[in-house]
């Protein structure tokens, strides 16, 4: 399965994230509609967060680190609630394939 950008296919594995970052702004649009998503500001915000945390480590937070540095700047007072209406298969792994990330580390995170 890949993504088709700009009439280019784009690597995933067999779970739909991609093999290597696009920080462009139509994958996101790409593949929040193959998630079926509707992106608002708010998604945009966490996208802007997981994309600088993956570029900063060399992967995505786990969802406890990714609430905590959400909730403490991008997203004041956002709690796990609105993480998941935003990105309801789970906010750390779906946020990540939606942000045009690789898929983020097994259970427990970093």
């Amino acid at each position: 399965m890949g993504y088709v950008v700009d009439g280019q296919e784009l690597d995933t594995d067999d779970q739909g994230y991609l093999l290597e970052p696009d920080y462009g702004e139509e994958i996101v649009r790409v593949i929040a509609a193959a998630e079926g998503i509707t992106l608002t500001d708010a998604h945009w915000k966490v996208i802007a967060f997981l994309r600088d945390e993956y570029r900063e480590h060399g992967h995505t937070p786990n969802f406890r680190n990714m609430l905590k540095g959400v909730a403490d700047g991008v997203l004041p007072g956002c709690d796990s609630k609105t993480l998941y209406d935003l990105f309801p298969l789970g906010p750390a792994k779906q946020g990540a394939k939606v942000a045009g990330l690789p898929q983020p580390y097994g259970k427990g995170g970093y």
